[in-house]
C-alpha cells in the first residue's frame, strides 16, 4: 500500500472496522442468554488500539454502554499490566466505576495478536438479568448489598478458565447458568471480532493498526472541532427535577461552547441519594456526551476522538458523580435524564435543534416469582427473574412527532410480550399504546404505553419497580405541553411506587401506565391533516381534538364514523 493511495485504503478500513465490531455485537445478540441483550439489545462492542482508544464501536448496543466502555479499556490495562497481557487471555469486570456505572454490567476485555504481535484490544458488555445481592433495583444502601463485585482481572489466561472464579459466580447469583452462558457469549463475540481484524489486516498487508489509529482518531477529532467552532461561543444553564426515590432530585449544568470543546458542568446537582439510584460520572458522561454529539456532528463516527472534545465534571459525590461504596444498581435512571438537562441549556444556546423532554428512563420492571406462600402451590411451580425492558414515548423534535413508546436516549428495544413470558412464569396481559400521552404542540410527544402484569397459577411476585416522571412528566419546550406522567396501581386499586421492591400476592396484578414524550411548538400550529390522523388512529381522544386542537365537531363525527366502518387510516 503506497502513501498516495492511502487516504483512500483507510478510509476503507475505517468502514470494514465498524463492520467488523457490528458482526462482534451480532455475535453477541445471537449468543447471549438473557433476555435484555438477545431482545432489547443492551449491550456494547468496540475495538481498541494498543493504548486503549477506542477506534469504532457497534451500531447496535446503548450509548451508556459504549461511551463508558470507551473508557473502560485504559483501566483494563492499568490493572492487568502490560507485562502481563498474553495472547489467548480474557479479561473481565463489572467495576461501576471502572467499567459502566453498576454491577449489573459484565464488560469483557480481550487483547487481539496477530503474528505474535499485540496489535489492539476487542470490548463488550451486557446487561446480565442477576448478580445476587437485593437484585436489581434501589433498595441498597450501598454498593456491598447490591450483589457480587468482580474486579478487572482475568476470565482466561492464556485459554485457561479460572474455574474458581466461575463456581464463585455461580454460588452467588440466582441464574446461574445463565449468567455463565452470558460470560462466555462475551467472550465469543470478542473472538469474533479478532477473528475479523485478523483477516482485515491480513488483506491489508497490515502489522499493526498504528495508520489506520492515526487516520480515524485524526481525521474524528478535526471534524469534531470544526462543528463545535461552527456555533456560539456562549454558554448557558439548564436543569430539571426528577422523582428520585423518595424526594425530587434536580439536574443542574452549564454547558459552555468554548472554541475546541464544550464543557458541561454539574455544580449545583442534588447530592448523593440514601437508595440506589445514584450514577458514577462515567455513566453520566457517556449520557452527556451522547446528548451533544448527536445534536451536532451525528454521522461522525464514535470514537475515542469524536468524544474527546466533549468534557464533562462534576463536584464529587453529587448525584452525576457518586463515588465507592454509594449504591448504584440504578444509576440508569438518573443517567438517562442527563440529556434533557443537558438540551434545556443547549436549546438557549442553539434554538430549534434538540426534542422537547421525553419519557428519559426506561420504564423497566423485574418480577421475582416463586411458588405462592399462602396455600399449597402446584407442583410445578417455580423460582423465576423475569427482566422486561419497556420504553415510555419520546420528546417531540422540532419538525417532527416524538416516536411512540421508543427509548430515548438509551435506544434499547422494547421486549416483545412472547420473549418475556419464555423467560419465566409471567403473564402480561396488556400492552398497548396509551392514548392521549403525548404531549399537545405544533409537533406532538410520543406515545407512552399501558401494561398489565401478573403470574401464573400457583405464583406470587415480588416487582422491582423502576420507574420516573410520575410526580414530574416531561416538560414541552417552546410552547409545547407536557406528556403524561407515570402510574402504577394493583388491580384492586391499591397504590403502589414507582421505585423499590414490593410484594405482589397470589391472583393480583400490576397495572402501569408508562409516560408519554412532550410536544413542541405551540400546539394551534399543528396542521389540521395530522389532528385527524391522530384521532383517526387513537392517538387522540375526540376531548382532546376538540379542546386542545380545536378541531370542529362535525369533523369529529366524521373520523369517528370513519372508525366504526374501519375505514379510517
Amino acid at each position: 500500500m503506497t502513501q498516495e493511495h492511502s487516504t483512500v485504503a483507510y478510509q476503507v478500513m475505517w468502514n470494514r472496522l465498524i463492520s467488523v465490531v457490528e458482526e462482534q455485537a451480532q455475535a453477541l445478540v445471537r449468543t447471549a442468554f438473557s433476555t435484555s441483550v438477545r431482545e432489547a439489545g443492551d449491550l456494547s462492542a468496540g475495538v481498541y488500539d494498543v493504548d486503549g482508544q477506542m477506534l469504532a464501536q457497534a451500531v447496535t448496543g446503548t450509548p451508556g454502554h459504549v461511551n463508558a466502555m470507551a473508557d473502560a479499556v485504559a483501566h483494563f490495562i492499568r490493572r492487568i499490566g502490560r507485562d502481563k497481557i498474553h495472547e489467548g487471555d480474557v479479561y473481565i469486570t463489572n467495576d461501576p466505576w471502572e467499567g459502566t456505572g453498576h454491577l449489573h454490567d459484565i464488560t469483557m476485555v480481550t487483547p487481539s495478536f496477530h503474528n505474535g504481535s499485540h496489535v489492539g484490544f476487542f470490548a463488550c458488555t451486557a446487561h446480565i438479568v442477576d448478580i445476587g445481592g437485593r437484585g436489581f433495583g434501589a433498595d441498597a444502601a450501598s454498593v456491598y448489598e447490591e450483589g457480587l463485585y468482580i474486579p478487572i482481572m482475568k476470565f482466561a489466561d492464556r485459554g485457561e478458565v479460572d474455574e474458581t472464579l466461575t463456581r464463585i459466580i455461580r454460588g452467588n447469583v440466582r441464574e446461574p447458568d445463565q449468567l455463565i452462558g452470558d460470560i462466555y457469549a462475551l467472550a465469543t463475540c470478542n473472538e469474533i471480532g479478532h477473528r475479523r481484524l485478523i483477516d482485515m489486516m491480513e488483506e491489508f498487508a497490515l502489522t499493526d493498526l498504528n495508520g489506520i489509529a492515526a487516520f480515524i482518531l485524526d481525521n474524528s477529532r478535526r471534524a469534531t472541532i470544526e462543528r463545535i467552532a461552527a456555533l456560539p461561543q456562549k454558554s448557558a444553564q439548564g436543569e430539571m427535577t426528577m422523582d428520585g426515590f423518595d424526594r425530587a432530585i434536580t439536574l443542574k449544568v452549564k454547558v459552555s461552547v468554548e472554541g475546541d470543546r464544550i464543557v458541561s458542568d454539574f455544580t449545583g446537582s442534588t447530592g448523593l441519594d440514601k437508595k440506589g439510584i445514584n450514577c458514577p460520572l462515567v455513566y453520566a458522561k457517556a449520557y452527556a456526551c451522547y446528548a451533544l454529539k448527536v445534536a451536532i456532528a451525528p454521522e461522525i463516527p464514535n470514537n475515542a476522538a469524536s468524544l474527546a472534545p466533549f468534557e464533562i465534571t462534576a463536584p464529587e459525590n453529587t448525584i452525576v458523580n457518586a463515588l465507592h461504596p454509594a449504591p448504584v444498581a440504578l444509576r440508569h435512571i438518573v443517567g438517562h435524564f442527563v440529556p434533557d438537562a443537558v438540551y434545556d441549556a443547549f436549546d438557549k444556546i442553539v434554538p430549534g435543534l434538540v426534542p422537547a423532554e421525553g419519557a428519559g428512563c426506561l420504564c423497566n420492571f423485574q418480577v421475582s416469582l416463586r411458588p405462592r406462600t399462602d396455600a399449597p402451590a402446584p407442583a410445578d411451580a417455580r423460582r423465576s427473574e423475569v427482566l422486561t425492558f419497556n420504553s415510555g414515548g419520546s420528546g417531540a423534535r422540532p419538525e417532527h412527532d416524538g416516536l411512540n413508546a421508543t427509548a430515548f436516549p438509551s435506544g434499547v428495544m422494547t421486549m416483545p410480550i412472547e420473549a418475556t413470558e419464555h423467560a419465566g412464569p409471567v403473564i402480561i396481559w396488556r400492552k398497548e399504546l396509551r392514548s392521549d400521552s403525548g404531549g399537545a404542540g405544533k409537533t406532538r410527544g410520543g406515545l407512552g404505553q399501558h401494561m398489565e402484569v401478573g403470574a401464573q397459577e400457583g405464583h406470587e411476585f415480588d416487582i422491582q419497580a423502576m420507574f420516573d416522571r410520575v410526580d414530574h412528566p416531561a416538560r414541552g419546550r417552546r410552547g409545547g405541553g407536557a406528556g403524561a406522567p407515570t402510574t402504577i396501581v394493583q388491580d384492586d386499586g391499591t397504590p403502589m411506587n414507582g421505585k423499590g421492591k414490593q410484594f405482589v400476592a397470589h391472583g393480583r396484578r400490576v397495572v402501569m401506565a408508562f409516560p408519554g414524550g412532550a410536544g413542541y411548538g405551540d400546539p394551534a400550529e399543528r396542521p389540521i391533516a395530522q389532528v385527524k390522523r391522530d384521532l383517526a388512529r387513537g392517538y387522540i381522544s375526540a376531548e382532546t381534538a376538540a379542546r386542545v386542537y380545536n378541531l370542529p365537531a362535525a369533523d369529529i363525527a366524521d373520523i369517528e364514523a370513519a372508525v366504526a366502518k374501519g375505514d379510517a387510516v
